[in-house]
């Protein structure tokens, strides 16, 4: 029976393999299995590792999907070490160790996959007055400008430059404040 160390190095290449293809955008197919059979798991028969990757593609989604802590993952690696045709304690180390290294990496593509709109990347804001004016009597009121910066990760942003009145200002902070009383009353216990 190999060791930890003998398992981990291959198996920790396949995850990273498997989780490239799965969460950071790189499409894997059947060369990419062919080429990471041949480079990990050269003596291991394609009809064997066909089953080996589903397995550990179908943990690797479980663990992410579960977004699991790290007493969930035990428990878990745990149950699967005892399952029949499960995994064995030195692959559940390994696969302990690099969900250790990359849940961070693996949670933030997850929340930027499931991402459909602009986020709001930036916001900035301050007040001026108004040294012009088609009417006299608007000269040195303030006004709030709002810059914001919107975008997906990996794109362009688009910029959007607001300007509002004290009497707009007012009205958004009254809007504000009822949403946050919405949001207090949804959240209170009852």
């Amino acid at each position: 029976m190999a060791t930890e160390a003998e398992v981990g190095h291959p198996l920790s290449g396949l995850l990273s393999g498997l989780a490239q293809a799965a969460f950071h955008g790189q499409p894997a197919g059947v060369t990419e299995e062919e080429r990471l059979r041949g480079q990990l798991y050269p003596d291991v028969p394609p009809d064997q590792f066909g089953p080996f990757v589903d397995k550990m593609r179908s943990l690797l989604q479980s663990i992410a999907s579960a977004d699991m802590d790290f007493n969930q993952l035990e428990a878990f690696l745990t149950a699967q070490t005892k399952k029949q045709g499960g995994i064995t304690s030195d692959q559940a180390a390994v696969i302990s160790k690099f969900w250790k290294n990359h849940k961070m990496k693996i949670r933030e593509s997850l929340i930027n996959q499931s991402r459909w709109e602009n986020t709001l990347k930036a916001m900035n804001w301050r007040v001026d007055l108004k040294s012009q004016s088609r009417h006299v009597d608007q000269i040195n009121t303030p006004v709030a400008i709002v810059e914001l910066e919107l975008g997906k990760n990996g794109q362009e942003s688009e910029f959007l430059c607001l300007e509002f009145d004290e009497a707009k200002v007012s009205h958004i902070l009254k809007k504000l404040s009822e949403v946050e009383e919405s949001i207090i009353a949804l959240t209170q216990p009852a």
